[in-house]
């Protein structure tokens, strides 16, 4: 049972704290730590991991975000309160939704684990900024007509930069990226399965079909299909970060109509190069794509080291490719001759989550073992015995490493209950968010190098304030489970 004196006094600490702009609060200094017995310690770490959660996603909020139509700045220094006039990118913005969701989740955990105080205070709040920053996202939305491998059609997707007014955001040619919206296809069925809201299900299908619009699906010279999912439908290149991730949404689009007969149009191509389409049952069609998505991306990116690199290029001429089939015009097939990297932590660790879904539905042992040797191989690779502090492991750090670390925290916590040894994995984790938060918080803002803390550059990315409270929360279900 939840140590419910402690849940009540740090609750009512939160609520009391200094409010900012979109009524979210935030500590200064953090609140007094419960001291734990034994018996106690694991269902103790959860809370506090919870509670510093929302602490930190509240700041981000706080700092990050200004006005009704919540534009996110890309940066904020906690140290002279300033935040960029440069906005987030809707990658950026999906990691506010990331967040949100996972401490959901975390709120929902708890309560099943018997602490229901926080569950009762926080979770109408929660909700209710989950459905603002859906209402917010039209600001990135706009329309444009695409050629594509199989036809021509008017998508209404997500571009890369904010616009003014909503729906009205760029979107043609390069301005959308297909990641962009697998990330938000991931997020979308999380918020459906916390809320059980149809909107959300409904746009995360839309967005699916818009992605799987972008399967390379011509034929080799023996009639195999080509396969990979460019960059986005102005690239060519084909890149772990536009396949891997949407693995696992496949997967759980197939398990939401496992029992249904509901069918959707699959369209493909025939071996004289004419486009067909054919209905097909949506629980088929969606793990069909999981399985030929994850595939592809072993084949082509799996380096001799078990990690992933970041994409398939050498293509000398990149333009995009069309060719005209029964009078008709298709985008076509473009060679790709070059695995490039080099490997970052999110690319391996979305499709160990995919392994870890695909084993799940399938049972197939091959998904198994590539789990436990990705596990293994991705540590090896991207933790390193740290300089700064004797004990600890530190992930690298610079560029958009912080979230890309995020994504891999996810996985291992994903194959935990099936491979019990990612355990020592996990921890490093909590260890370096732990040392930051006890050390270096200000404002409610921590500093992308947990170990070392700030640097003279005291600007930090908005996506980051999120990651580390996404990481809390993720972590307080994890505790709990082992619990």
């Amino acid at each position: 049972m939840i140590n419910t004196r402690f849940t009540l006094l740090c609750t009512l600490t939160l609520i009391m704290g200094t409010r900012l702009n979109n009524e979210f609060a935030y500590h200064t200094k953090p609140g007094p730590l419960p001291t734990p017995t034994a018996g106690t310690a694991t269902a103790a770490l959860a809370e506090q991991n919870l509670l510093r959660a929302m602490e930190l996603a509240d700041s981000a909020f706080a700092h990050y975000f200004t006005g009704d139509g919540m534009a996110m700045a890309r940066f904020y220094n906690p140290y002279i309160e300033v935040r960029s006039e440069e906005k987030g990118s809707v990658w950026m913005y999906t990691a506010a939704i990331e967040a949100t969701n996972a401490i959901l989740h975390a709120l929902q955990a708890y309560e099943a684990h018997g602490g229901p105080h926080l569950y009762e205070i926080h979770t109408k709040r929660y909700r209710d900024q989950l459905a603002r920053l859906y209402d917010n996202l039209a600001y990135y939305r706009g329309t444009f007509e695409l050629t594509s491998f199989t036809q021509t059609r008017e998508w209404s997707v997500y571009g890369v930069h904010r616009a003014a007014m909503k729906g009205s955001a760029q979107v043609a040619g390069k301005e959308n990226v297909y990641d962009d919206q697998q990330w938000l296809v991931r997020e979308l069925l999380h918020s459906y399965k916390l809320t059980s809201e149809p909107r959300y299900l409904e746009e995360a299908e839309y967005l699916t079909e818009y992605v799987l619009d972008g399967w390379d699906s011509t034929l080799d010279a023996a009639g195999n299909v080509h396969g990979g999912i460019p960059w986005g439908p102005g690239y060519t290149t084909k890149h772990a970060c536009s396949n891997g991730p949407f693995i696992s949404p496949l997967v759980w689009l197939h398990e939401q109509y496992a029992r249904s007969d509901e069918e959707i149009d699959h369209r493909y191509i025939a071996p004289d190069g004419s486009r067909k389409t054919v209905s097909i049952k949506k629980r088929d069609y969606y793990l069909t794509f999981a399985e030929s998505v994850y595939a592809w991306q072993k084949a082509h990116l799996l380096r001799p080291d078990g990690v992933y690199d970041d994409f398939m290029g050498g293509c000398r001429d990149c333009k995009i490719r069309y060719e005209m089939v029964d009078g008709v015009r298709y985008r076509a097939h473009t060679p790709l001759h070059d695995q490039v990297g080099p490997p970052y932590s999110y690319n391996t660790g979305s499709i160990l989550s995919g392994a870890v879904d695909l084993y799940r539905v399938t049972g197939k042992p091959e998904y198994l073992d590539d789990m436990k040797q990705l596990s293994n191989d991705s540590f090896s690779y991207f933790a390193k015995k740290s300089k700064q502090r004797t004990g600890y492991y530190e992930f690298a750090t610079t560029g958009f490493n912080n979230w890309f670390n995020g994504v891999l925290l996810r996985a291992y916590l994903e194959t935990y209950p099936l491979y019990r040894s990612v355990d020592q994995y996990i921890q490093p984790f909590q260890q370096n968010l732990d040392y930051g938060y006890t050390r270096f918080l200000h404002r409610g803002i921590l500093p992308p190098d947990l170990l070392g803390g700030w640097s003279d550059d005291r600007q930090v990315e908005g996506m980051f304030a999120f990651t580390f409270a996404a990481e809390y929360a993720l972590l307080s279900e994890y505790a709990l489970e082992k619990q």
